[in-house]
């Protein structure tokens, strides 16, 4: 099969998958869908830039051959020439979004709902995609769900040896912003994930000059959006201060997972009511 219409097959798979699947859908007492129809891109899984992110996110963080190979307990070497890298974007409902808009101190039942259940649908996706890729006779692994996947904390806050958000960005899918998140087509207000694989897949280009040409305010300097919404003080025009947000979120809103039912929380403020909370917003779109 032509890589073209194997790139088509994958992203019709995805796309099938998140709009029949139960596991996207909201619990009572809320109802729909908990993310629109999925973005879904991909990378060429020996990309110069996930060398690069053993400086920019952590010496630990694996390179898509380190990771397939850690998944099949084999040396990077012995790995097929070629791998890819799947990443997708799903972009929270509009319904979700407007829904938090209105908070100012923690999340709104839907964006609880959507950060606890919508993690549950990303991980079945994982585990879908690497079905129906292993069942083909190809090698799969989403790292995430490896056993060798693990969170670490620094002076500088929390990281990870996998970063789904730097994933996207070599798969071309956005930029980063002042907020730490990740802006892409449809905005800010998203779950992403990812799977390596050995099937060949055409990688989409990275369109982005640099790695926050989606941001506002990397742009122009003026935009202080998601500043004024963070109810921890935890944006600034030096970034994002991960302690300072986890702080927050443990001391002042964590009495909310007990109230909604969740196991994690995390308040969403600064990816809604600002300008890249569905678009980019330094160029005109009809989203």
């Amino acid at each position: 099969m032509p890589a073209q219409e194997t790139a088509q097959f994958v992203l019709e798979s995805i796309k099938a998958f998140a709009s029949t699947s139960f596991l996207n859908r909201l619990p009572a007492p809320e109802e729909g869908f908990i993310f629109d129809p999925p973005l879904v891109q991909f990378a060429d899984g020996d990309d110069p830039v996930f060398l690069e992110y053993h400086e920019v996110v952590n010496p630990s963080h694996l390179t898509p051959r380190q990771a397939l190979a850690q998944a099949y307990g084999a040396n990077p070497d012995d790995m097929p020439k070629h791998l890819s890298v799947i990443s997708w974007i799903l972009p929270i409902t509009s319904r979700t979004r407007q829904s938090n808009r209105q908070q100012t101190k923690g999340p709104s039942r839907r964006w609880a709902y959507t950060r606890w259940y919508g993690e549950k649908f990303n991980e079945a996706l994982r585990e879908h995609v690497v079905k129906l890729l292993t069942e083909k006779g190809y090698l799969a692994a989403a790292p995430v769900l490896q056993p060798y996947f693990k969170t670490f904390t620094s002076e500088k806050g929390h990281y990870s040896n996998w970063s789904e958000r730097h994933i996207a960005y070599a798969a071309g899918l956005g930029t980063f912003s002042l907020s730490d998140g990740f802006i892409t087509e449809r905005g800010i207000a998203h779950r992403c994930g990812s799977v390596v694989t050995n099937l060949a897949l055409p990688a989409s280009p990275r369109t982005a000059s640099n790695h926050y040409s989606n941001c506002l305010f990397y742009v122009n300097h003026k935009c202080l959006a998601c500043i004024r919404r963070c109810p921890a003080g935890a944006i600034t025009e030096r970034g994002h201060d991960k302690i300072k947000c986890s702080e927050y979120i443990d001391s002042e809103i964590g009495y909310l997972k007990e109230e909604y039912g969740v196991e994690e929380i995390g308040c969403g403020l600064c990816q809604t009511k600002v300008p890249c909370e569905f678009k980019i917003p330094v160029r005109k779109s009809n989203t």
